[in-house]
């Protein structure tokens, strides 16, 4: 049985400011994926879920790397590992939830990416709204090399990110990519020396605008690329009116005329 202390020190969360910081924390497995792993992050992200103080989350690896993927011995001992059918969080499982579960939180998620993504770790990478890595980061979807198919809800955010033909390329291949040509693909957003702290100083900005906003337009961005306009045009002016009809749209509003600088007309 795995301790409620084991699983909170295997994912490490720190909350200031609005900002989440979660931490993956197996640096002397390389961040690798085992059971306790798995149900330690999908812990933390329900946990955020729940919470309404947190604005945005940055998502990091401590030691070496982001993360090495699954712990193939654990794979090969653990039955756990391989009970994918029950669905643990409504329409994904324990595992789907590590990636997909990430892109359904309310609030934006920012991962910060270095050393490896390989495997579960570059579908959990995939899973955050915005990506930044260091320059030397390699990433893959190593799955095909161990004779299983993506899972942990890669094959939906990889869909959302780069065309169909890449998307193959990339899962029938297993192929290392480094930050650079990930960033071409559309699979990284930023290329940055010190990925924490440009991801640190994007999530610091986001928490500074209006929480519900913010959480709207995640809503709006959530919504299928293949969602017909009036459908999109719909959920825009629901949410807007929701938001413009609160206290904290008036303050605000009320703020942003104070800070704005002021006009000159000749």
């Amino acid at each position: 049985m795995v301790s409620q202390a084991d699983l909170q020190g295997r994912v490490l969360l720190n909350v200031a400011d609005g900002v989440a910081h979660v931490r993956l924390n197996r640096p002397d497995k390389m961040n690798a994926f085992d059971d306790v792993q798995f149900k330690a992050l999908a812990g933390r992200i329900d946990e955020i879920a729940g919470r309404r103080d947190i604005r945005c989350v940055v998502i990091s690896g401590e030691g070496r790397a982001f993360s090495v993927g699954v712990d193939l011995a654990a794979l090969a001992e653990s039955s756990d590992l391989r009970d994918l059918m029950p669905r643990t969080h409504g329409d994904a499982n324990l595992f789907q939830q590590c990636g997909w579960g990430l892109r359904t939180l309310p609030v934006p998620v920012i991962a910060a990416v270095h050393g490896f993504a390989f495997g579960a770790g570059f579908q959990v990478m995939l899973g955050a709204d915005i990506r930044v890595a260091a320059p030397d980061m390699e990433c893959a979807m190593m799955e095909i090399r161990w004779g299983i198919a993506p899972d942990m809800g890669g094959i939906a955010l990889l869909r959302g990110l780069v065309r169909s033909d890449v998307a193959r390329e990339i899962v029938f291949t297993g192929k290392r990519m480094k930050a650079a040509e990930a960033a071409a693909l559309g699979l990284v957003s930023h290329v940055a020396d010190d990925p924490l702290a440009l991801a640190m100083e994007m999530a610091r900005s986001i928490a500074s605008s209006s929480p519900d906003a913010i959480r709207a337009a995640k809503r709006l961005l959530d919504l299928p690329w293949e969602t017909d306009a009036a459908t999109i045009l719909m959920a825009e002016s629901r949410e807007q009116t929701a938001l413009m009809a609160s206290d904290n749209h008036r303050e605000a509003l009320t703020a942003g005329m104070e800070k704005r600088p002021p006009v000159y007309r000749d």
